[in-house]
């Protein structure tokens, strides 16, 4: 049966860092929010969430569904699905490595969210565009340098090398790295000019992912959806303040 990935339609958000690893792996899955038919669609989603008699709901997506399984959060749901994906390293204690590399990430993106939304999800930006400012000039001078300094610091001292952030093979934590960097070029491009010098081996493994054919190909397809201001990473001008 194919993996059932519940995330909402029209935004990458944080669905994008389990579907980078299902498009890599080439597996038979289904985005079920942005089908239409039985059985799919944004409702669907929402019925499991709310359901009286599903024993195991999930708090928000976005999860998984495999059979009658369902994993939530996104490092969850990655530290599932890696091994059965070959995007996992082989030696048992360097997945809980990969594990909280993953979890780092998960923090960077609850604080990229609250660049722009730094009051509350519930108002919109333009209600809390001065406080955004704060947050975000902070984030770009404090914050931005803390996380990426910390991940290039790994990659170089990788005993395999500097090529992965974990073992010698590629991993979920690597694609989901080439998300964050992405990402953040997209949201904040004059704080993130350069970056490359900064963190080479950030930008080296962002590069060697973006080239990887599976990859490739998804990125240029209709099914990898352009980052938006409804999403995550959101790029208002008046935020990204160049260091």
């Amino acid at each position: 049966m194919a993996y059932e990935l519940y995330y909402w339609d029209g935004i990458q958000g944080r669905g994008e860092f389990v579907r980078l690893a299902l498009e890599e792996a080439r597996a038979d899955y289904v985005d079920v929010a942005r089908q239409s038919g039985r059985g799919m669609g944004t409702g669907v989603m929402l019925e499991l969430m709310q359901s009286r008699l599903e024993p195991h709901i999930p708090f928000a997506p976005p999860f998984l569904k495999d059979g009658d399984l369902i994993v939530s959060h996104v490092a969850n749901i990655l530290f599932y699905l890696g091994p059965k994906l070959g995007l996992a390293p082989e030696v048992e204690k360097l997945r809980y490595v990969a594990n909280g590399l993953q979890l780092t990430i998960t923090d960077l993106v609850a604080e990229v969210h609250d660049t722009h939304h730094p009051i509350a999800t519930s108002r919109y930006y333009e209600d809390q565009k001065e406080e955004a400012k704060a947050r975000s000039a902070a984030f770009i001078s404090e914050r931005i340098p803390k996380f990426l300094g910390y991940f290039e610091q790994v990659l170089q001292q990788n005993p395999k090398g500097p090529s992965h952030i974990v073992g010698d093979t590629l991993s979920y934590v690597d694609l989901s790295l080439f998300q964050v960097i992405e990402g953040l070029r997209y949201a904040f491009p004059n704080a993130m000019k350069a970056y490359a010098t900064a963190y080479p081996a950030l930008a080296a493994l962002h590069d060697a992912v973006s080239k990887r054919p599976s990859l490739s190909a998804y990125l240029r397809s209709e099914r990898r959806l352009a980052f938006n201001e409804e999403g995550i990473f959101r790029h208002y001008p008046e935020l990204d303040v160049a260091t």
